[in-house]
Parts: structure tokens; sequence; C-alpha cells
């Protein structure tokens, strides 16, 4: 294998061309040599800012594909572990775009692939790349809001609009406890690295899909509450509030779309402080990582358990909110 980790892509998404395509071009020691589309025009905006891509007219072509280290797999919800593990026989490193299943017992085949074969496998998980993240972990492990008493997650969007988006479709496992609800449920497991013991919810639906989710759950030192949906208006934010102090993360998810990396904090009677992270790309940061841990064996930040133990609790979360209803 060359220095830099080639990279292909399986499909021609929209989000791949808008940020993960971008970022595997721009991250250092990364290469994004390939991709996989039946329809070559759908090619054309990667081949604009990456004009030496090989283009593949099938997912198996580029699999097949001799000089490609690693894929990138944003297909649908529903291809992602099929996928996942071709790319894994087919000896590539895979990263898959979350949620990487729909049930979390999915997964322990591409974890037991990725013991078998040696190679990394891992969730596009881009948020614990990100220094604010880190930031929060490294304050909460520190004890300085004193001991953790509650989290507070929001994070909505609208597209009620679009009939049309995946998001919306039950059959390409569409909704929006899968598709937003992992960074609510996923950030507060890695920045404070507990479990919940009790989950309850309540969950709207439309066409099969659910749109509106609150959960109520108890972590073994704290109370939780999360609020995600797709026919609201677009807001996010993570709230660690403390004995002594409160850490808010006010674009904890989409840094640099929704606004400015900021974390907020106060301790005690102290003063507000604010920490800001105008610049980092988590998809670059993401990429770097994983691209290091291929070349190098180091720990990769989110491993398939830790996207297991995620898709667990959302699990829980439909569990407990019961079968959607009967069209």
């Amino acid at each position: 294998m060359s220095t830099a980790v080639n990279w292909g892509i399986l499909g021609a998404a929209k989000f791949a061309q808008e940020h993960m395509g971008p970022a595997i071009h721009a991250a250092k020691g990364a290469r994004l040599a390939a991709i996989a589309t039946r329809d070559p025009s759908r090619a054309e905006p990667f081949t604009a800012f990456c004009p030496d891509l090989r283009v593949h007219d099938s997912y198996d072509a580029l699999l097949a594909d001799p000089a490609i280290d690693a894929v990138y797999i944003p297909l649908p919800n529903t291809m992602h572990v099929e996928w996942a593990a071709k790319a894994l026989r087919a000896g590539k490193h895979v990263l898959v775009e979350k949620p990487i299943a729909m049930q979390a017992d999915e997964i322990d085949p591409l974890i037991a692939l990725r013991d078998e074969t040696g190679l990394l496998a891992a969730e596009a998980y881009m948020i614990v790349h990100h220094p604010q993240w880190q930031r929060v972990r490294d304050l909460l492990s520190v004890g300085a809001i004193g001991q953790l008493m509650h989290v507070n997650g929001l994070f909505s969007y609208h597209n009620g609009d679009q009939p049309a988006n995946i998001r919306n479709s039950a059959a390409m496992g569409g909704g929006g406890l899968p598709d937003i609800g992992v960074y609510t449920i996923g950030s507060a497991r890695f920045a404070t690295g507990q479990e919940p013991v009790s989950i309850d919810a309540r969950i709207e639906w439309e066409n099969g899909v659910d749109v509106k989710t609150e959960i109520w759950g108890q972590f073994e030192g704290f109370s939780y509450f999360a609020m995600i949906s797709m026919r609201m208006q677009p807001y996010q934010e993570m709230l660690f509030h403390g004995s002594a102090g409160y850490i808010k993360v006010k674009t904890p998810f989409n840094a640099r779309v929704f606004g400015e990396a900021q974390v907020e904090y106060c301790i005690g009677n102290g003063p507000v402080q604010i920490e800001r992270w105008p610049s980092d790309d988590h998809y670059v940061h993401q990429v770097e990582a994983f691209c290091t841990s291929v070349r190098t064996g180091a720990a990769y930040p989110w491993t398939l358990e830790d996207a297991k133990g995620t898709q667990a609790v959302i699990d829980r979360v439909f569990a407990a909110a019961g079968p959607a209803p009967a069209d």
C-alpha cells in the first residue's frame, strides 16, 4: 500500500458530494481515487474537484479495483451492512455512514469480519473527531462542573415538504431516530462514558417513519432527555448540567454548517466562558484519523462496538415507544 490511503466511494450520494468526497480529497494521508455509479453524469461533481478520479460503473467493480485501499459507503441505511461486509471480504478497509445498521445485532457479523480480516471497519460518526467534543469529554472527566446531574439534547430539521427524501421512506430505513437520534444519544455516551439504565419514549409517526421522538432516560449518574424531529425548525444543542456548573455545546452536530463550533461553560459563580473552533472540519479529521489507524494500527476513536452501543439504545427507544400505527 502506498503512503497515502487510496479511497473509493460507493455511490454518488449528495452527502458524499458535498461533504465526504471533498473531505477525503483534502485530508492528509488520503487520496480520493475512484467512485462507483451507474450514471456517469452523477460522477461529474466529484471529478470537478478531483479530475483524476476513476469512475466505475458498478459497486462490485470498485471493490475489485486492486488500487483501492479503503471504501466509504454513503448508501441508503438498509444497504450499509450488506456492502460493508462485501467491502471487507474484498480486502478493503471500510467507513460506513451512520447508522451502520438498522438493529444492533446486525453489527455483530461486521465485528466478526473485522476481526477475521484484520481490516479497519467503522461507522462515520464524525463528531467524536471534533476538538469541541474532545474538550467536553475532558471537562466532564475531571469533574469541572461537579457531579453531572442531567443531560439535555435537542436536534431538529424540517423535511416534511420532501416526500421523495429517503429519510421519509420506511422501506429505505428512514426516520429521525436513525438519521439524527444517533447524535443526541451517541454524543451523551461518548462524552460521559455511561450507558442508560432505563429508557422511556414517545414517537410521532408519519407513513411508517418516526418524525418526532421524545426520550426520557436514566443513566447511572444522571437523568437524560432528548427530542429529535424531522418536522420542526432546524435547531441543535447539547447541555450537560452539573452540581457546580454547566457545559453547553451550541453547534454540536453540524459544525461550520449550522454555525460555529462553540463550547460554553460556567463553573460556580465564575464568568461564562466560551471556547471556539471556527475552522475545524470534523469530516477531514475523521478521514485523517481513519488513515492513521490504517497505516499505523493506532486505535480508532469510534469502534463498531461503540456504534453498536448507540444502536442498542435506539432499539430500546423504539421498543419503549411501541410500533408504528397500522396504515
